[in-house]
């Protein structure tokens, strides 16, 4: 068993298939593929299922790889204890973002530009997924750092954050249409307006068309939860992971689009009303995460560290809060 076998089984099992895992490694597939054979030769036990569309790890795969990871951890604090003499960081930092929270957060393009001119020999994996899968692999050590959503205001069990965005969710509709009409008793937007010109309750959003996004991210949670505490399932036509499209499919009146307050830009060609939603209002976040014990890795810790101090700070009195 070498070192260099461990890498590579690691590195198919985040990659799901041999080919990116190939890609990564710069080396043949052929090649790779023989190396994880002969792995699994010499334990006597398949380590990974290839009889699906992705590669998966077996029962005995799964139990192997923490100390595979173990394994490459102490490999690589070797050479970071030496690098620590010559001040030279390296290593690989994996580092995870649900969908549209770049462009809400922080130019994630240009800080990590930043870092890699700082820290050449550091390699950084940027994925796109969802909250719930990005948790999971905080606590499991498959993700170094994370940029997600949350509908909570404290991490859950094994992570830490640092909320950096935090605004409550509007309603975006299209005025003069009929998804406006017998909002809970609500006439028209004429009617909406002699109420609050820029909120609508809660309740009103009961079994309307909604559109939002995907489960497993923070707005959705929020909605959610928010609903069920109103009593109502919501109803979400539509759903899609980029805020800028709820938006488009809002002014098509296919639905109204329920997003953070900030996202829903300009108004498209005038059509586009914006309505804070209240009784009870609901908050989306957007938050920086980690193991809370913090990243295993002294190029991860030192990448976080410049995440921290580059992020925008929420607002101590936000509003409505």
């Amino acid at each position: 068993m070498e070192l260099r076998q461990l890498r590579y089984l690691v590195c198919v099992v985040e990659e799901g298939g041999f080919t990116r895992a190939a890609a990564r490694l710069h080396l043949s597939q052929p090649g790779l593929s023989a190396q994880i054979r002969q792995l699994e030769k010499e334990l006597g036990q398949p380590l990974l299922d290839r009889s699906g569309r992705s590669v998966t790890p077996t029962e005995v795969g799964r139990a192997v790889l923490p100390y595979a990871r173990a394994a490459l951890a102490a490999a690589d604090a070797v050479q970071q204890t030496v690098d620590a003499y010559t001040g030279l960081l390296r290593g690989r930092v994996t580092l995870g973002m649900v969908s549209g929270a770049a462009g809400h957060a922080f130019d994630i393009a240009a800080l990590l530009a930043d870092f890699h001119d700082d820290h050449p020999s550091v390699e950084v994996a940027l994925t796109e997924d969802s909250t719930e899968r990005m948790q999971a692999a905080l606590v499991t050590g498959e993700l170094d750092i994370a940029v997600l959503g949350t509908a909570e205001e404290v991490p859950p069990p094994g992570t830490a954050f640092q909320t950096v965005i935090d605004v409550p969710l509007v309603a975006v509709v299209a005025p003069g249409g009929p998804l406006l009409d017998g909002l809970d008793s609500l006439d028209s937007l004429d009617s909406l307006d002699s109420l609050d010109s820029t909120s609508i309750p809660l309740a009103a959003l009961r079994d309307r068309p909604l559109i939002c996004l995907p489960r497993g991210t923070g707005v959705r949670a929020a909605l959610e939860r928010g609903c069920s505490q109103a009593g109502f399932r919501p109803r979400v036509t539509f759903e899609a992971a980029a805020p800028h499209l709820l938006v488009q499919l809002a002014a098509r009146g296919l639905g109204i689009a329920v997003l953070p307050a900030g996202e829903d830009g300009s108004p498209l060609d005038g059509h586009l009303r914006t309505l804070r939603i209240v009784r009870p209002e609901m908050r989306a976040r957007v938050a920086l995460a980690w193991q809370a014990t913090g990243p295993s890795s002294p190029a991860a810790r030192k990448l976080l560290d410049r995440l921290r101090e580059a992020l925008p700070k929420p607002s101590p009195n936000p509003p409505g809060g």
